[in-house]
Order: structure tokens, then sequence, then C-alpha cells
């Protein structure tokens, strides 16, 4: 794989609560070794009180530090907004702190009662209750694009497939297309990239999301798509990049003639014929 096409703008340090493998300096090293010459570090901010909140000074000391000891790799900051539409005070005195090169928006929970709570956790996906609570989550996400402060991509678009009950229950995306698209539509009209997220390189249902939903993505106008292997340690870093690049280029992504890692929409090459 020639990596220099690619950009890892997703990826943990130790500076996300869930990251407890994770190390900037590891990862850092690994990209060098791979020829990268752009990473993102995109840490969790949460503002739900049930995680701890992001360390914005000591992660900007580990990134400097970084930066000094690896000058041939661009290391960009970041950060990825957990439910910002329903904490916009919070994600915008985070963002106004200090500014960050790449900025997420993503969804990982739904409401249930007077709180949130994380779709992957619990019962909310056991197969009787699986769709609807799917369908709440499009829900979160849709309020996310057209509420949230300003985030250049969208994570993970359908997180709730790393989770879906797979051994009882078909995860068709059909089944979803209304919500999908409308979630879609907003992104596209929002001006954000779409993110196709590998999963840590856990590809046994696809990544988040797949083939037929980055086509949809397409047909909505999109203009963008990142890659992402979501990594919480190094080892994960570019996993599953073969399979996401594929996934862009099928649908009509290229390469942009920058390095920051965006891929664009193209007009599908001609077929022989044609």
């Amino acid at each position: 794989m020639d990596e220099a096409a690619l950009t890892d703008l997703h990826v943990h340090t130790e500076w996300s609560s869930d990251a407890p493998l994770g190390s900037m300096e590891r990862t850092c090293e690994r990209a060098v070794a791979a020829g990268l010459p752009v990473i993102a570090f995109t840490d969790h901010a949460d503002f739900d009180g049930t995680t701890p909140p992001l360390d914005l000074d000591g992660y900007l000391e580990t990134v400097d530090r970084c930066r000094a000891r690896f000058p041939q790799l661009r290391i960009l900051t970041g950060v990825e907004l957990g439910e910002a539409h329903r904490f916009p005070a919070e994600a915008d005195a985070l963002l106004r702190r200090h500014p960050l090169d790449m900025v997420l928006g993503s969804c990982h929970c739904i409401p249930v009662g007077d709180s949130l709570a994380n779709i992957g956790e619990g019962d909310l996906l056991e197969p009787s209750v699986a769709a609807g609570n799917v369908r709440a989550f499009f829900a979160e996400t849709l309020a996310l694009v057209e509420d949230a402060p300003v985030f250049a991509a969208l994570t993970h678009l359908d997180y709730p497939k790393r989770y879906w009950p797979h051994h009882a229950l078909r995860y068709d995306e059909r089944d979803f297309e209304e919500e999908y698209r409308a979630v879609l539509a907003a992104a596209a009209r929002a001006g954000v990239a779409l993110e196709i997220n590998a999963n840590q390189g856990s590809l046994d249902h696809g990544p988040c999301p797949g083939p037929l939903v980055v086509r949809w993505w397409w047909e909505a106008g999109g203009d963008a798509v990142t890659f992402a292997s979501d990594a919480h340690r190094p080892d994960h870093l570019l996993a599953g990049f073969d399979v996401v690049r594929g996934i862009a280029q099928a649908a009509g992504f290229r390469a942009a003639a920058h390095d920051f890692g965006f891929w664009l929409r193209r007009a599908p090459a001609a077929t022989a014929g044609s």
C-alpha cells in the first residue's frame, strides 16, 4: 500500500480515557517507520460527566515533544467531540482555548430516560430493541450535524454496527436508508467530510460506513472523505486502510493534491466503450 497517499486522521493516545495502551510517541515511531507524512491525534473530549475531561494542556505538551522528536512527520492537533450538539457551550469553550487542526464530530450515545447511554453498552442492542435504538442513534447524529459547533469530519457514522447482535440479526444498511440519507444530506449541506472508519482493523462486519453508504454520500453531493483507523494503541495505526481506500476509490473519491489527507470527489473514470 502506498502509505503516502493516505493519512490517518483519527488516532487516540494516552490522553483518551479509553486508550490505556495508547502512546503518542510510539504511534509517531510507527508512523515514521511506515512513511506516513501526516497524522492527526484526535483524543476524546466528552462532556456528559461519565468520563474524565480531556487534559488539553497535557495533550498539547505531548504534541510539542513529539513534533520536536519527529520533525519528518507532520503532526496535527485534534479532538473528537462527543455529542457536541448536547453540550455546545462546553465544546465551544474547548475549541476557543487553543486552535486545533482537526476537529471530529461523533455520536456514541442515545437518550435513555434523563441521561445518555452509550449504545454499545448494556442491552440497548438486544435484538428486540436494536432497530429502534439505531434509529434513535441516527436522530442524535442528525442533530449533531445540524446543531453542533463546527467540525471538519463526521466520524463512524454507523457506530452501532460495531456492537450490533450480528450472531442473531443481520445488519442491513437498507433497513435504515432513510435515516442514513437524512444525515448524509445534512452533512453535505454543512460541508463536512465523511469519515470511513476502519474500526481499528476489526473488519468482520465492515468499516463504518461501508461501500453502499459511501456511495449514498456521493449521491448526496458529499465533497470529501477522510480515513480513520480509530487506533487506541500504536499497532492499530493504518489498520484496514487497504479496504477503506478501495471503498473511497470505488465511490469516486481520489487523493487531493495537498497533504492534509482529505480525498475529494472526482468524476468516475469512463469505462471501456462508454
